[in-house]
């Protein structure tokens, strides 16, 4: 009984439609004491790569900067693809489908700049 439980177990995987499901068809990686890269691909499109370097090492301002980028196809059938930074400042992506902020007014940025140039006398 336990072989026939087994046997039609691996029959039921052999037979198993696994076309949808996303394989790796190529990774490549590097990692060294202060740098790092590695990029991948799947079967279905989506694609990643990202290189990493130790900044300011041994002080106190260490920090790793990452730079890469990753797209895939949308549901919709849209290439998405986002490129970035990571670093000290926090993650920094850019991308057509990311909303962007509107431009500061003039005004605005003449203040700004008053305010950084003539700070208030602190008490």
């Amino acid at each position: 009984m336990k072989f026939a439980i087994v046997l039609f177990a691996c029959v039921a995987v052999a037979l198993a439609d696994v076309s949808h499901l996303d394989t790796v068809v190529r990774f490549d990686s590097v990692v060294n004491p202060d740098s790092y890269n590695y990029a991948y691909e799947t079967s279905k499109g989506i694609r990643a790569e990202e290189s990493g370097q130790l900044k300011n090492a041994g002080s106190e301002q260490e920090a790793i900067e990452a730079k890469g980028s990753f797209s895939y196809t949308s549901p919709e059938g849209q290439n998405v693809e986002v490129q970035y930074i990571a670093n000290e400042l926090g993650f920094q992506p850019t991308g057509d489908h990311i909303p962007q902020p509107p431009a500061i007014p003039d005004l605005i940025q003449k203040a700004l700049k008053y305010l950084a140039d003539n700070p208030p006398a602190q008490k």
